[in-house]
């Protein structure tokens, strides 16, 4: 079974903040699929369904960001999951255009606490992401101002089609596509895409 994790912030004070495209992310898995996010356990909430043939567990932890893997670690454990293997995380990348996204199968946490949190809490930092671009942040903004704040209508819009085309890129990597995703989508615009 495939525990596919996008990260955020709970509440209605960080709804659609830049912080939290993971968890829209997610919502909108749950949306296509028909797959109810309704039982609380773990530090999280989840759903239980099937995407592209394969059993999935779509979860939003509600630690707050930083501690994301503590939430991860527990689905993981309980469900005898193998991060390396059976782990997608979806979140939000402020080195990325809003419209972009970037597919990796390892590496660092990259500044990004709540993926430091998860390798810590996992004890790997080889699980498999899809990192949605935020769009970086203006020289006079605190970080943590920047992250926690909404998108204007413009980035908006790009970041609505990139989860659109996160959502692709999950369908992908359950299917074992996981390096055609990234032949897709890891480049610096999508004027191709449709074509290829």
């Amino acid at each position: 079974m495939y525990i596919i994790a996008g990260l955020g912030n709970p509440g209605g004070k960080y709804a659609h903040t830049r912080h939290n495209v993971g968890f829209d992310t997610i919502d909108k898995l749950a949306e296509k699929y028909q797959i109810r996010i309704d039982t609380r356990k773990f530090k999280g909430e989840y759903g239980l369904g099937y995407i592209e043939g394969q059993k999935v567990l779509l979860l939003k932890p509600l630690t707050y960001m930083n501690l994301s893997g503590e939430c991860i670690q527990e689905v993981l454990s309980y469900f005898k999951a193998d991060p390396e293997e059976e782990l997608i995380v979806l979140f939000d990348d402020i080195s990325l255009n809003p419209g972009l996204i970037r597919i990796r199968k390892k590496g660092s946490a990259g500044g990004h606490n709540g993926i430091k949190n998860i390798i810590l809490h996992s004890g790997t930092q080889n699980f498999k992401r899809v990192k949605i671009g935020v769009g970086e942040k203006p020289k006079n903004w605190d970080l943590a101002d920047y992250v926690l704040s909404v998108f204007p209508k413009a980035d908006r819009e790009l970041v609505e089609e990139a989860m659109e085309h996160a959502v692709d890129a999950v369908e992908m990597m359950l299917r074992d596509e996981t390096d055609a995703a990234m032949n897709r989508y890891n480049r610096k615009s999508y004027e191709t895409v449709e074509e290829t």
